[in-house]
């Protein structure tokens, strides 16, 4: 009878809780300042329009939006509740450069969290300043500095061997299959640009060597490789009982655990203990007095161990060991993402000339393995990085919280349903309100043809030759586009990034001819997990893919 009580009072106290919450959020929403915002009509009565934000990477949605409403709009999310939308960059500027008052939703933390643990993706506020300053002094697939020393320069040039090398043996590996097929492979890229990266951020990373690429499936995948994978894929698994749990932290705790969680949990636990053996290696090397330019120390664990034990890094600043582990996670997320590599063959694919001038300047390198300065003086190289990372940017939209009221400065006056002009979101005009959601649509921006001209929805590298400026509006971290974010929050890993694909292209490109192995117009994109990923129109069913003829190139 006791436990029965103490059952009854648990659910009790659950049900109150779980009333509070609902009725706090009701009654937000009944006094939303974004009750009278212009947007549009519900798309789904119970999921709002959050569906077209993932479907608009192929019907261009977002830019409807901007078009028929205005850079101020109102969208519905679940059950009809309102989230701000803003293509406005004065709003924009002010989201992002004020990382403490607009966070990552709880949700999203959540799962992401199931995924890397408490890294610097997933902290907030003082925590993740912490975090960001000791990578800061790597430079890691999470920064590479701006201002880089002789000794910088040397570890960077240390992994862009690391990238240049892996590029050679996936280039290898399809001029293979193309001689296996009677001189050209059709290959759905996806699979292989997985492996080649895998390969890059274990070697770059923590000198671990997963031998992913080109291995055979029937030999079953490395320990750390199986347990990253069965992580990565939970997320395609989270149902509503997930999506609560995120929401609602009190409800990880009592509500009961499904089997995933028992998988995620061993595959975490696989990585904890391949982590800790990993720091305990960097130690040992560093103890030993590796030197920082030597080869066992160019490693990026080693160097933010090293980093994270320097004398004018006070003790209350250092990392605990639970966060140096948190970063291996973090690092195979991060140096892991391959869909910038996938859009720039379907680009180069698709537009033959501009593959051709790209190859043509590439082989006047006489230098296979070249150093990052030498990918960097290549200008076209430049500008085909620059535009593939703006038309086909990764991460479609950002969303942050609002963690206190706020007043948001507006570049574009809007129109409210009353007919009432609004200068800002203030008191006296609409209010953000505590709690409110904004969803940054990075992809409509990046293709803003008000911003980017009446051919922003096109891949033209050439906008990077112009002499007039391409954007001053957009406050992006790089390039005046808004791929890696801004503010403090940006991607801290973008130039890793940059380096990374120029060396595939740079290797693909001068040994490989590409072509689609299906029309262009066949080629549709979806979103997972906010990604974009090429899918084939006709063939839904497979999921990603980018299936392309890939013969070797014999120069004349």
């Amino acid at each position: 009878m006791a436990l029965l009580g103490l059952a009854a009072s648990i659910a009790a106290a659950l049900g109150v809780y779980i009333l509070h919450a609902l009725l706090k959020v009701l009654y937000q929403e009944f006094t939303s300042p974004l009750r009278n915002v212009p947007g549009p009509e519900f798309d789904d009565r119970f999921v709002g329009n959050r569906l077209q934000i993932f479907t608009s990477v192929e019907d261009d949605q977002e830019g409807l939006w901007t078009a028929q409403y205005g850079r101020t709009v109102r969208i519905n999310t679940f059950l009809g509740f309102s989230q701000l939308f803003t293509t406005d960059t004065k709003a924009v500027q002010h989201i992002l450069s004020n990382s403490d008052h607009y966070q990552k939703p709880a949700m999203r933390r959540y799962f992401l969290g199931r995924v890397v643990g408490p890294g610097v993706l997933v902290v907030e506020e003082d925590v993740h300043k912490k975090q960001v300053r000791i990578n800061c002094a790597v430079p890691s697939p999470l920064l590479i500095p701006f201002d880089l020393s002789v000794k910088d320069h040397a570890q960077v040039r240390a992994l862009t061997g690391i990238f240049v090398e892996k590029s050679r043996q996936l280039r290898d590996l399809w001029a293979d299959r193309a001689a296996q097929s009677g001189g050209i492979a059709r290959v759905n890229v996806i699979p292989d640009f997985s492996t080649t990266t895998l390969d890059i951020i274990g070697q770059a990373g923590f000198k671990y060597d997963f031998h992913s690429l080109g291995a055979d499936s029937s030999s079953g995948r490395d320990e750390l490789h199986e347990a990253f994978a069965t992580i990565s894929a939970a997320g395609d698994r989270a149902g509503l009982m997930d999506a609560l749990k995120g929401e609602v932290p009190l409800l990880r705790k009592v509500l009961p655990r499904r089997k995933i969680d028992k998988v995620i949990d061993n595959s975490q636990a696989v990585m904890r203990r391949i982590g800790q053996r990993l720091l305990r290696d960097s130690k040992q090397k560093i103890a030993l007095g590796s030197s920082v330019d030597s080869v066992a120390s160019r490693d990026l664990l080693s160097l933010l161990v090293r980093a994270n034990m320097t004398e004018d890094i006070p003790e209350a600043q250092r990392l605990s060991d639970e966060d140096v582990l948190a970063q291996v996670p973090t690092f195979l997320v991060a140096g892991h993402e391959t869909t910038a590599a996938t859009w720039a063959l379907f680009a180069l694919a698709e537009n033959k000339e501009i593959q051709t001038r790209l190859r043509d300047e590439l082989l006047t390198v006489d230098n296979a393995n070249p150093s990052m300065d030498e990918l960097n003086d290549l200008h076209y190289l430049d500008c085909v990085v620059r535009e593939t990372l703006r038309a086909h940017a990764p991460v479609v939209a950002s969303f942050r919280v609002a963690m206190r009221d706020d007043v948001i400065p507006l570049g574009t006056p809007y129109t409210d349903r009353t007919g009432a002009v609004h200068e800002t979101l203030r008191h006296t005009d609409p209010l953000l309100t505590k709690g409110q959601t904004v969803v940054i649509p990075i992809l409509a921006l990046n293709r803003d043809s008000a911003i980017w001209g009446p051919d922003a929805q096109q891949f033209i590298p050439e906008r990077w030759e112009r002499s007039s400026p391409i954007s001053t509006s957009i406050p992006g971290l790089w390039s005046q586009m808004l791929t890696f974010l801004g503010g403090p929050r940006a991607c801290i890993g973008y130039r890793f990034s940059l380096v990374e694909l120029k060396a595939l292209l740079f290797t693909l490109v001068r040994g490989l001819e590409f072509e689609l192995a299906v029309p262009a117009a066949d080629i549709g994109r979806v979103s997972m997990a906010l990604v974009q990923q090429p899918v084939v129109r006709s063939d839904r069913a497979a999921g990603a893919q980018l299936p392309l003829l890939i013969k070797p190139f014999i120069q004349s």
